[in-house]
């Protein structure tokens, strides 16, 4: 039986993508080693560097004006690293919409004021605080935005225009849809939702940022020690950056971002139909407005139903469906990966459920 995982991170990656990494694992390329085995000094692996560098530029619409970098440590590390770099003035903005960007707030708090400009906390994070509602400091170092929700299932739909540089943590949606970076100061994500495997941060840069780091900064924690190198001034997680160099050949593949985008818009509505047409049995507390179409969360009648559900779904085949454990429920993440095929089975299994229970 195929079996369709629906795990917030890790997260399913494209078959096709884990097929060629499982081909290539013992011998890559005719070389007799495989990918794991070549040194980062070699030039197969720098091939393999400069590819995934050209990719993302290629897919996501990176122009020369930013630097790319790969950092240990997934976007918690981010976290610490964004203030201790970045936090000039003694302060900065945070829109705080769930989870991650507390994290975050919690983190920055360490080095200097963090101011919350907006926040949804009020209203159990049930949207995304309009832009016109932001309260925006004149001396922030940067405003600090979760793009994307896991836990509570919002999500931006638009980006707004910034004074200060707007930095996103895009963990679980990065390369879903088609973004302007150019509006960013900084991009950064964790691999382990759409990119590849976890433990490493994608960390998309504007150059004009790297310089502001104070000189107490320790070395492997200064942005500048990985833009300077290229991300090669210590062993770096080679395999998580070929990794990313396959999902981003596959988006290529497919159609690129305006292609993935369509398919994930597909997925996404037929899913939240189904809800919406349950007639109340399955409910979802985000507003329309800040539906995520990266993470659906919903929740049934009764917490006994969710359990049936849960047990009846992982004998068809599905798994990776209960919601984050701080808030109960079902969570169904539908990452790029994840085809159509996936979503239409769940929608089914969820309608017949419905009429039997």
């Amino acid at each position: 039986m195929k079996v369709f995982n629906f795990n917030a991170g890790p997260a399913m990656l494209p078959t096709s993508v884990m097929e060629r990494a499982q081909k290539e694992f013992c011998d890559y390329h005719g070389t007799g080693c495989g990918i794991l085995e070549h040194s980062h000094r070699g030039k197969d692996f720098q091939a393999v560097l400069d590819h995934t560098n050209q990719n993302i530029r290629d897919v996501f619409g990176v122009s020369d004006a930013y630097d790319i970098v790969y950092i240990q440590g997934g976007a918690s590390m981010q976290f610490a690293m964004i203030p201790m770099n970045l936090m000039t003035t003694g302060a900065a903005d945070f829109v705080d919409t769930g989870t991650w960007s507390s994290k975050a707030m919690k983190e920055a708090r360490l080095f200097g004021e963090v101011r919350v400009a907006a926040q949804s906390k009020d209203t159990k994070y049930d949207h995304i605080p309009a832009f016109d509602t932001w309260k925006l400091s004149e001396d922030a170092s940067y405003v600090h935005i979760t793009s994307n929700n896991t836990i509570y299932g919002t999500q931006y739909q638009d980006f707004p225009t910034t004074k200060a540089p707007l930095i996103a943590d895009m963990s679980s949606d990065i390369m879903s849809r088609k973004v302007d970076v150019s509006k960013f100061g900084m991009i950064y994500a964790g691999a382990q939702k759409n990119l590849g495997p976890s433990g490493l941060a994608l960390v998309i840069i504007r150059k004009d940022l790297v310089g502001r780091t104070p000189e107490k900064v320790p070395t492997m924690l200064k942005y500048s020690t990985y833009t300077e190198n290229n991300s090669l001034y210590n062993t770096p997680p080679t395999f998580g950056i070929y990794m990313i160099g396959l999902v981003t050949d596959w988006i290529k593949e497919v159609g690129g971002l305006e292609a993935v985008e369509k398919m994930n818009d597909a997925k996404a509505a037929l899913l939240y139909q189904a809800i919406d047409e349950s007639n109340g049995y399955y409910s979802t507390p985000v507003k329309k407005c800040s539906r995520s179409k990266m993470n659906v969360v919903f929740r049934l009648p009764t917490e006994e139903l969710e359990a049936k559900f849960l047990e009846v779904v992982k004998a068809n085949g599905m798994i990776g469906l209960k919601g984050h454990r701080s808030v109960g429920g079902m969570r169904a993440s539908i990452y790029n990966a994840m085809p159509l095929e996936g979503v239409e089975k769940l929608v089914g299994i969820m309608n017949d459920f419905r009429k039997n229970n």
